[in-house]
């Protein structure tokens, strides 16, 4: 049988593998040029914009006076220094409950308990985050499930609050941090730990000089997941934060109820210089590049 002719496009790409692995990528990258550069472009010229005091109208006039507000204005940088303190709190103690949990999971657990607590781990993510958010409210208010348990012993629901908002960050983004780590822990080669205790290392040297290395990049990853996303979240603080602010309250505010699209670009850029910064200074631990 005669072998069928290459057409000319497949043939081109055969012979020239470097346009051809280019061509797979024009696509997605094009698509990521296209929804998060341009449209960080878009907010940074948005928030070079004014607002007309009489009108409302948002004005095509260039300024730097939403810029300078925000990142000099003491009530957005108090809620800025707040944000950041319930996203870095949240993914400390994210950390510090998934390391265990992660441990037992993939060093501990026989292979079938393994995959029961997988099963258990990723269950809390097949619900709906407002439903979670909602179930999280009617815990914590002063006649709910919680208050209910403690009345007994004398104590009481903390209720709505900074306290509220760090606790239920934590249990949502939780289940994304234990993810990577365990990940990490099980892909530590058996071997290496078997050689270390051989040499005589104990059981403390062996985790703090050969395992606790090899899964920095699943730490790293699981506190990207856990800083990034309690740092842009506003939800929960409007249905437990009571008064608490965060910096995605304020962006609402500004655009919803203010109308003030430009001094609400200029506030989210907070939190992207923020999420920037902290991948530059994880990039430089040499984290990312074992991700």
């Amino acid at each position: 049988m005669k072998q069928r002719a290459k057409k000319p496009v497949s043939s081109f790409l055969y012979n020239h593998p470097t346009l051809h692995r280019w061509a797979l990528l024009v696509l997605p990258v094009g698509w990521m040029a296209l929804v998060y550069i341009v449209a960080l472009i878009a907010l940074l010229i948005t928030a070079l914009w004014s607002v007309n005091e009489y009108t409302g109208a948002v004005e095509m006039t260039w300024t730097f006076d939403n810029l300078i507000q925000a990142f000099t204005d003491s009530l957005y940088l108090t809620v800025t220094e707040r944000t950041l303190f319930i996203a870095v709190l949240a993914t400390v103690i994210d950390i510090i409950l998934a390391f265990p949990i992660a441990f037992y999971m993939a060093r501990m657990a026989s292979p079938r308990a393994r995959k029961l607590l997988v099963i258990l781990v990723s269950t809390p993510l097949w619900a709906g985050y407002l439903v979670k958010a909602y179930a999280w409210r009617s815990v914590l208010s002063g006649s709910g499930v919680l208050d209910m348990i403690l009345r007994p012993f004398g104590g009481h629901s903390p209720g709505y609050g900074l306290f509220a908002v760090i606790l239920v960050e934590v249990y949502l983004w939780l289940p994304y941090v234990i993810t990577p780590i365990y990940t990490a822990f099980e892909q530590v080669p058996e071997s290496l730990l078997e050689a270390s205790s051989d040499l005589g290392a104990r059981s403390g040297v062996t985790i703090r000089k050969v395992l606790l290395p090899m899964i920095v990049p699943g730490v790293v990853a699981g506190s990207i997941f856990s800083f990034s996303l309690s740092l842009g979240d506003y939800i929960v603080a409007g249905i437990v934060g009571g008064k608490t602010q965060v910096l995605g309250n304020i962006i609402y505010t500004d655009v919803g109820v203010a109308n003030n699209s430009p001094m609400a670009a200029a506030c989210a850029l907070i939190p992207i210089i923020i999420i920037g910064v902290y991948l530059m200074l994880v990039s430089r631990t040499g984290a990312l590049k074992r991700l």
